[in-house]
């Protein structure tokens, strides 16, 4: 028996509770995200500076062939979205089951093209001596497992997704601390070794995140068919509909391109950084991860949007999801300018939980990272707004407006301008962290002057083509 619509509140009464129920698992689910990278730079930083600097190169790399799929993950959360909001818990039924055929099939492909295509990417990756010496080996290492396990990760991924605009996000936070403590576990016992089994060092940290992944897809399968606490998918929804694989692959497509052009912006960036010595790399990559961390808050409410406006325009809502949209801004901006002041306070402390091996290398990392946290705590607050209207945008199913303030973000206000102030106006790896920090800036501001045209209130399930006005629902 599938569980009670959870629609009601999102799409009726109050916004402060329905926005709250579904941010605050939202915001757990990404925290423990983040505690696997966490996880994994704790322990290897315990091993060597270098390994942490492999995690730094080859993050972008496989997160450029991660993002290829996971635009369609995006899509199946839109869509289902919409169609409970209509009310139309078969078709949400329908979509979720050919997203999961779809992206599964995908990953697969993707997850060996990685495995062979490691190699060649790393060598075109270009870098000062010392990081091609020490650096590179350990994040081919890594990248090679982690690329064998990927429908693993995928499968958690699509899960998440689909419970999310299905307004259900509190089961995927569950199953995402099971997976955590999982790879908690496993991560110094495979890095280092313990008793009989021999520690196999970065490739430890690869091998611990794809076992608990795999564990938490198993999971989430077991919810969706067994326990039906989500979208109504059956055995016969995973048979390819290419009516429904078409608006999967129309309203995915432009998310791919986003998160594809957002991770080849990470590779621009990455080879830039390597031009630097390796504690660069290494504070580079740890204050990615921190960054990851602080951005939390502005993660969730984007991403609580994204399934409220989605909901309430499948209800026929606009007005109601409007409100949504301001409420989040306005409570994520807050939230984040308080997050600023103590990064900005306490850069010192919080770099060198992770670094602890006392080596002068390792003292220079702490001392590039605080560097990095300091500076791009100015950008705090303009990142939650700019994630809400980017939830706005991909509730709505208009993710090619997404795409193109990723694009603006990314490509106009963070690249060019990283290689600027780092090369041209030689500010080194203060220019990257300065550049970096004035992207999101941009991106903010240029996609809150769109959003006030209201052009994007539309429905991209049945009579898509027919914009929703002011006038029509709440």
């Amino acid at each position: 028996m599938n569980s009670t619509q959870p629609s009601s509140s999102i799409t009726e009464g109050g916004l402060v509770r329905p926005m709250f129920e579904l941010a605050w698992p939202i915001v757990v689910i990404q925290l423990l995200q983040v505690t696997y990278n966490v996880a994994d730079t704790f322990w290897l930083g315990r091993l060597s500076s270098d390994a942490v600097g492999a995690m730094s190169v080859a993050f972008p790399l496989i997160f450029f062939l991660i993002s290829i799929a996971g635009g369609f993950t995006t899509a199946g959360s839109i869509l289902v979205a919409q169609y409970t909001g209509a009310d139309s818990e078969g078709s949400a039924g329908k979509v979720a089951g050919q997203i999961l055929s779809f992206v599964a099939l995908l990953s697969v492909i993707l997850g060996i093209l990685g495995f062979f295509l490691t190699e060649p990417m790393l060598t075109l990756m270009p870098s000062q001596a010392a990081t091609t010496d020490d650096i590179i080996p350990l994040a081919r290492d890594y990248m090679e497992v982690f690329f064998l396990g990927l429908p693993f990760l995928f499968g958690f991924f699509v899960f998440s997704s689909l419970m999310r605009g299905y307004g259900n996000t509190r089961t995927p936070m569950r199953i995402m601390f099971v997976s955590v403590v999982i790879n908690v576990v496993l991560d110094p016992i495979l890095i280092f070794g313990v008793g009989p089994i021999e520690g196999i060092g970065i490739k430890g940290a690869a091998l611990a995140t794809i076992s608990a992944r795999a564990i938490a897809t198993v999971l989430g399968l077991y919810v969706l068919f067994v326990a039906r606490a989500g979208p109504d998918v059956q055995i016969d929804d995973l048979v390819p509909d290419l009516s429904y694989i078409w608006d999967i692959v129309r309203i995915g497509t432009p998310s791919a391109l986003e998160q594809s052009t957002s991770a080849m912006a990470m590779i621009t960036l990455t080879a830039m950084v390597v031009q630097f010595a390796p504690p660069v790399v290494s504070a580079y990559g740890l204050g990615n991860r921190l960054a990851s961390l602080v951005f939390l808050p502005a993660m969730g409410l984007g991403r609580a949007t994204n399934t409220m406006v989605g909901q309430n325009l499948g209800a026929e809502k606009p007005g109601r999801a409007e409100r949504a949209v301001w409420l989040a801004a306005k409570v994520g901006t807050v939230v984040m300018l308080v997050v600023a002041i103590v990064a900005a306070l306490f850069p010192e402390p919080i770099v060198g939980v992770f670094m602890a091996t006392g080596s002068p290398e390792a003292e220079m990392t702490i001392e590039f990272g605080s560097d990095y946290l300091r500076i791009r705590s100015v950008e705090f607050a303009f990142m939650a707004l700019l994630q809400v209207l980017l939830g706005a945008y991909r509730g709505a199913g208009n993710t090619k407006t997404a795409m193109a303030f990723s694009m603006v973000t990314l490509w106009l206000g963070r690249v060019p301008v990283v290689y600027y102030l780092a090369f041209v106006r030689d500010m080194g790896p203060s220019g990257i962290w300065f550049g970096m920090a004035i992207g999101n800036v941009v991106g903010a501001i240029t996609a809150a002057l769109w959003f006030t045209r209201g052009t994007w209130k539309q429905t991209v399930i049945e009579d898509s083509s027919v914009a929703i006005t002011d006038g029509e629902g709440d």
